[in-house]
């Protein structure tokens, strides 16, 4: 299904010369709207899937996790599948330059960052930042780090760009004129940028999850689990998974832990991908999505020192890293579902998907903690 298509030169100066390969779509998924005509490989694939020894899984269930973490090193994570279709399409457009946005140590900024150096094209990262918005306070770690090896234009925004309901899909009022105020500046310059949405939550980005839910049939996963359970901050991993589950029959069920907003704005999210791609009058976001709300903790990004000390506890036992932003928020959603409303899983073989962010972990919040837990600071001078 996945053709190789042709080599196409998109941008000066590339370093990675990328190749365009045609797209068909499963069967399955053939009907919808708005079908991708190509893609490009860049994510390492199939991910692993495994059982996993989470501390805490109350007695009768079973959960064992997908390795999307594995999809690539600086590209790692879920956002990797979102860019294989969506920079295809600005390619196929001739454009020579991204614009993005997210949090300031986001993840899928980084691995546009990172892709669209690799094939050449400039990056515009519209970063949201609290406090100081004097750019030379702008820290060199985490996410950042690798935005600035990668050569990213980075834009402070502040925080209010980011609230108010959703306009359009993928975007936040205010946030888009920003956006596109930007691009004409860039036009006027003579480059043609491609606008992504937060998260690569759109459409095309959604494909990147209906070909991933392949993969996972192709794994067995409708045979051998009952539920998914998995983070969701923007929306596109919740469309294509549950949009997928749903055209296949609805073996399993899927369930979105929110870490930012709340029920509503993510089942909006899904229900204006569903018309977008023709099944808006068939389903609704409700009747395929289960959305667990609840486990912000703080806030978007924000930790506790109790949240820190539980994913050292599953690092450290486990040998699986999970982010503070999403994956360990997602954990907590899962673990506290299971002890406190089993009834809301379909059985108890219970896949979870981890979707990366590990650089999220080097932004130095935890460092304190970890010379102070015993279990992380066994370092010791060698004596005779």
């Amino acid at each position: 299904a996945l053709m190789q298509l042709a080599i196409t030169p998109c941008a000066k100066n590339m370093s990675v010369m990328p190749l365009l390969h045609k797209y068909v779509a499963p069967d399955w998924a053939a009907c919808l709207n708005q079908l991708p005509s190509t893609y490009l490989k860049l994510a390492l694939r199939p991910t692993p899937i495994h059982q996993w020894g989470l501390p805490g899984v109350p007695t009768g269930f079973s959960v064992s996790i997908k390795r999307d973490d594995m999809t690539g090193s600086t590209l790692s994570g879920n956002k990797v599948r979102k860019l294989e279709f969506l920079l295809a399409e600005a390619l196929q457009t001739d454009c020579n330059s991204l614009i993005t946005c997210g949090g300031l140590q986001s993840n899928f900024c980084r691995a546009t960052a990172v892709a669209g150096r690799q094939l050449g094209l400039d990056s515009h990262l519209f970063l949201r930042c609290t406090g100081d918005k004097d750019p030379p306070t702008v820290q060199c770690n985490g996410n950042l780090l690798l935005d600035r090896m990668a050569g990213a234009n980075v834009v402070l925004v502040a925080p209010t760009s980011y609230e108010g309901k959703v306009t359009e899909l993928g975007y936040v009022a205010g946030l888009k004129d920003k956006m596109n105020h930007y691009a004409e500046k860039l036009r006027s310059a003579g480059q043609k940028p491609y606008i992504i949405p937060v998260g690569g939550s759109n459409t095309t980005g959604m494909w990147g999850y209906i070909e991933a839910f392949r993969e996972l049939l192709d794994q067995k996963v409708a045979d051998n689990f009952d539920d998914i359970v998995f983070a969701t901050g923007s929306g596109g991993t919740a469309s294509g998974l549950s949009i997928a589950n749903y055209l296949t029959g609805s073996k399993l069920k899927i369930h979105a832990v929110a870490v930012c907003d709340n029920a509503h704005y993510f089942y909006d999210h899904v229900d204006q991908t569903l018309t977008a791609v023709g099944l808006g009058d068939k389903v609704k976001a409700t009747d395929i999505l289960d959305v667990v709300d609840g486990y912000k903790g703080k806030g978007y990004s924000l930790t506790t020192d109790s949240d820190l000390e539980q994913l050292i506890t599953i690092a450290s036992s486990t040998g699986i890293i999970l982010d503070p932003t999403y994956i360990l928020k997602g954990v907590q959603g899962l673990l506290g579902e299971m002890e406190n409303n089993p009834a809301r899983f379909k059985g108890r073989r219970i896949l979870h998907i981890h979707t990366g962010g590990i650089y999220g972990l080097y932004d130095g919040r935890i460092n304190e903690i970890l010379k102070q837990n015993p279990v992380t600071n066994k370092i010791t001078v060698f004596t005779e």
